[in-house]
């Protein structure tokens, strides 16, 4: 199933969406974004990442959220939030959380790509996240067994830090001491 897109609604228009449908939505620049529901594959990486970030982050200022958690993109300098639902989201700024969602920028964001979504994580999203200024940025590809890693520099965009096939350990540039064994995600 394609990435459904509806154009040119207002962020009220899509809260009325929201009320009435079950769907998977995100709202970026006016545009409705309606997700398939995730595979079998991405919910045991999405699963088993989560557990390593729990643990890792147990103790420590940040807490990590699973989809389905809207984050409203927030920056005092651009004009419109952005409402998207990132496989997971570690939020170090917690003054904005409550009980519906996070309003502000996540310090790393992973995105696990289905076949029909590609082009939507790989563009828009990382250029959107890089905007925001989201610190370290995970795509994961399970058609290919890949994480790549993007963090930002000290120019505000983003470099490409790593990039794992089938093995190997990644590790976060924010987190320090965080690390993923590859092979342990895709197993």
């Amino acid at each position: 199933m394609a990435l459904e897109k509806f154009k040119y609604m207002t962020l009220k228009e899509f809260y009325h969406m929201r009320e009435i449908s079950n769907e998977l939505m995100e709202f970026i620049d006016g545009t409705v974004y309606m997700s398939p529901s995730p595979s079998t594959k991405h919910q045991r990486i999405s699963g088993r990442l989560y557990v390593e970030l729990f643990n890792y982050l147990e103790g420590k200022g940040c807490e990590v959220f699973d989809a389905p958690f809207d984050i409203v993109l927030h920056k005092e300098d651009i004009e419109e939030d952005k409402i998207v639902i990132p496989d997971l989201s570690v939020i170090g700024d917690k003054s904005g959380l409550n009980e519906q969602n996070y309003k502000g920028v996540p310090t790393l964001i992973v995105e696990i790509l289905s076949p029909s979504n590609q082009s939507h994580d790989l563009v828009l999203k990382l250029n959107l996240y890089m905007q925001y200024g989201v610190k370290e940025y995970w795509i994961v590809n399970p058609m290919l067994d890949s994480i790549q890693v993007y963090s930002l520099d000290e120019n505000g965009g983003y470099i490409q830090k790593d990039n794992k096939v089938s093995k190997g350990v990644i590790n976060s540039k924010v987190l320090e001491g965080f690390k993923v064994d590859v092979e342990k995600i895709f197993g």
